[in-house]
């Protein structure tokens, strides 16, 4: 009986009969690597162990012309199955032909071969294995009918030209080889085929004949590599005059050649082992003279070579220079705006020392003007005036050369787009230099007028500092101010001048009217720099007077501890009240103590209610104060300030990502105050008694 989950259309098998069941992947547990690692190497040499011999059929004996019939027409039915299926394949005819040739009937071979031709003529590998064959069953003259044939129809494949000829020299037939070869070169072939021409013929000490057959390669190939060959020949055979005349005409010709370099080395070396030295060096330095710098390396090394060996100390000299010289050359006619490249070829120029080639080469440098109106185009630029004039001024020792150098640099500048201070400065230290005070002065001056720099006004009141003007630097602060209001720098040196001068009132002057500036560019520094003049000079509320105006302006952290350092050490003078001196000492560091105190007190009143965000100062300052309670000894009071002294607490905040998502959490400190500490606590104690009356309430109900 059919089961009930038989299905009619699927023959009444079930249709788990029917699944197709898939092998389940193998899973690996144990991916650790085994103990012992097998090669890919080994694999494939233990299946190559593992293979069964090629079954290979039995040789067959052949005993008797009958058998031997039918043999080879089962062979030949073969071949020429095999020929009608793939008819463009030439081994497969290759194979039939030497079948052919093995069994001695070299008629049907060369028929096999000729078909094979018909079907691919073009195929220089069928010429060659049908001319091999003749060959070597000593069938000359049909090799000769082969080759003839094989070099009319493709006379661009040289392996047939040499095989040819090879073949009609082993015979002794010089004069076939030779009109062979004559057949060859009226298509012109590559040097390669002239030269194996060449070859032969000495080979038979036809010397004219290969001499001729030169003068025609070197028409056919005129290169570089075709002349040299041809002068080597000549001067192989001792025929110096005519090397020097090949090497003379390959020059006329080829001078202008991109390879001309190989030619001229090879001229020079051959003049310099006929003992022609002065010969080779003309035509080094003929060659340097036209060639491009740039591919004129080698000719360059073997010029210096030259040199070392048969010149003398300037001539080696020169050449060294000169092969230097002609490669700074080509780099500044690329690219002129290259200022290194100048700069260094400046720096030979000098080692040589010749003034006018230096002048040269400095005036053609200046010349390359950046083509922007940029600063940072120029920065490079002028230190090619700036070295000029230090040369001429230090190693020319010509001062008005050196003045010229300076006026026309100045003149070049656009003053009103951007100013170098080094120029205008180096220009008023060499006029001084030349004790030209006057000079000096209208420079520095003019620059003030054009182009006032920081460093222009320093070096000036310096200048006039060392000389004694007074007035001098005073009007330069003056007009140094009027330029820079906001430079600290300037007002805090101004002072110090007048301090200096012991005129305290003129720099206290300068001081309050820095302060008023509504900018200025380091502030700090300058209230720094004021309270410290008026502490030395023992103005102790003046003092407090400064540090009270910057309280107003700034609730900085180091103002408040600057403030309560100066009160802990500030010192006012005993006036004999008491009866010791050292009581008096005492109670003055108490009072000094009291008053650093306040404003500690000050400042932790203000960070606890007017900036309570600002906890980290607040801790700072605490643990500032703590410090100089400490350091106060017996006078210290610690336990001032360790009921004020904040907890540390660590804690986590979210760190948001761009996605407006959570990135993280990132750790930071935070700071407990005492005050918040009770807060907290209150907050606690109101939450607990609310909770209760809930609970009571529900109880009720």
């Amino acid at each position: 009986m059919a089961s009930k989950d038989a299905d009619p259309s699927l023959g009444y098998l079930t249709r788990k009969d029917t699944e197709v069941k898939l092998p389940r992947p193998t899973r690996v547990k144990n991916k650790t690597p085994a103990p012992i690692q097998i090669t890919a190497e080994q694999i494939l040499r233990e299946a190559r162990e593992r293979q069964e011999a090629e079954i290979r059929p039995p040789k067959q004996k052949i005993t008797d012309s009958t058998e031997l019939a039918d043999y080879r027409l089962r062979k030949r039915k073969e071949f020429e199955d095999l020929i009608r299926r793939v008819r463009w394949n030439v081994s497969v005819w290759i194979k039939y032909a030497q079948w052919e040739e093995s069994q001695k009937d070299f008629d049907r071979a060369r028929s096999v071969w000729e078909r094979a031709l018909e079907v691919d003529y073009r195929n220089h590998t069928l010429w060659l294995k049908y001319a091999e064959v003749e060959m070597k069953n000593k069938f000359i003259n049909h090799a000769r009918n082969v080759w003839d044939r094989a070099v009319t129809l493709l006379p661009r494949v040289d392996q047939l030209w040499y095989k040819y000829i090879h073949m009609e020299e082993m015979l002794g037939n010089v004069a076939g080889a030779r009109q062979i070869f004559e057949r060859w070169m009226s298509w012109m072939p590559d040097q390669q085929g002239w030269l194996s021409y060449i070859k032969f013929e000495l080979r038979y000490n036809e010397v004219e004949r290969a001499r001729a057959i030169y003068e025609r390669f070197v028409q056919c190939h005129p290169k570089v590599g075709a002349w040299i060959k041809y002068a080597k020949f000549e001067m192989k055979n001792g025929e110096i005059v005519r090397a020097r005349n090949v090497y003379e005409r390959a020059v006329e010709k080829l001078a202008d050649e991109e390879d001309a370099e190989q030619l001229f080395v090879a001229f020079a070396e051959f003049e310099e082992r006929c003992k022609e030295t002065e010969r080779a060096r003309c035509i080094y330095k003929f060659a340097l003279d036209h060639i491009p710098k740039g591919r004129a390396e080698d000719l360059y090394r073997k010029f210096v070579a030259f040199e070392k060996q048969y010149g003398d100390k300037e001539g080696i000299e020169d050449a060294i220079v000169g092969k230097r010289r002609f490669q700074y050359e080509d780099e500044v006619r690329k690219n002129p705006m290259n200022y290194d490249t100048w700069f260094d070829y400046i720096r030979l120029e000098e080692s040589v020392g010749s003034k006018e080639r230096i002048r040269e080469v400095y005036e053609r440098a200046i010349a390359n003007v950046p083509p922007a109106e940029e600063k940072r185009y120029w920065q490079r630029y002028i230190y090619l005036w700036i070295n000029y004039a230090l040369y001429e001024e230090l190693d020319a020792g010509d001062t008005e050369r050196t003045r010229d150098v300076y006026r026309e640099c100045l003149k070049l500048i656009p003053h009103e787009k951007f100013s170098f201070a080094k120029i205008w400065l180096l220009a008023a230290q060499f006029e001084i230099r030349q004790l030209n005070l006057k000079g000096a002065r209208q420079i520095l001056g003019n620059a003030i007028g054009k182009a006032p720099k920081d460093k222009i006004f320093k070096k000036y009141i310096e200048i006039e500092l060392q000389l004694g003007n007074i007035d001098r630097c005073r009007k330069l602060y003056e007009k140094y101010l009027e330029w820079a209001p906001e430079n600290c720098y300037a007002w805090s040196k101004y002072a110090e001048l007048e301090r200096s001068l012991s005129e305290t009132d003129r720099a206290r002057a300068i001081f309050e009217l820095a302060i008023t500036q509504p900018a200025l560019d380091m502030p700090e520094l300058l209230w720094k720099a004021y309270i410290d003049f008026e502490i030395s000079e023992g103005e102790y509320e003046r003092t407090r007077g400064l540090y009270e105006r910057l309280l107003d302006r700034t609730k900085h952290l180091k103002v408040w501890i600057s403030y309560a350092k100066f009160e802990a050490s500030a010192m006012e003078e005993n006036n004999g009240g008491s009866d010791s001196p050292r009581d008096g000492v005492q109670e003055e560091k108490k009072e000094c103590i009291q008053h650093a105190r306040r404003v500690f007190e000050r400042a932790i009143n203000y960070y606890r209610t007017s900036a309570p965000e600002l906890k980290e100062e607040r801790a700072m300052l605490l643990e500032e104060w703590f410090n100089m309670e400490s350091s106060f000894g017996q006078l210290g009071n610690i336990s001032l300030v360790q009921s004020k002294l904040p907890k540390k607490l660590k804690k986590r905040k979210q760190i948001a990502s761009e996605d407006s998502g959570v990135a993280g959490y990132e750790e930071y400190i935070d700071y407990l105050f005492p005050e918040e500490n009770q807060t907290t606590n209150l907050k606690i104690l109101e939450a607990a008694y609310k909770w209760k009356k809930q609970k009571i309430s529900s109880d009720d109900d």
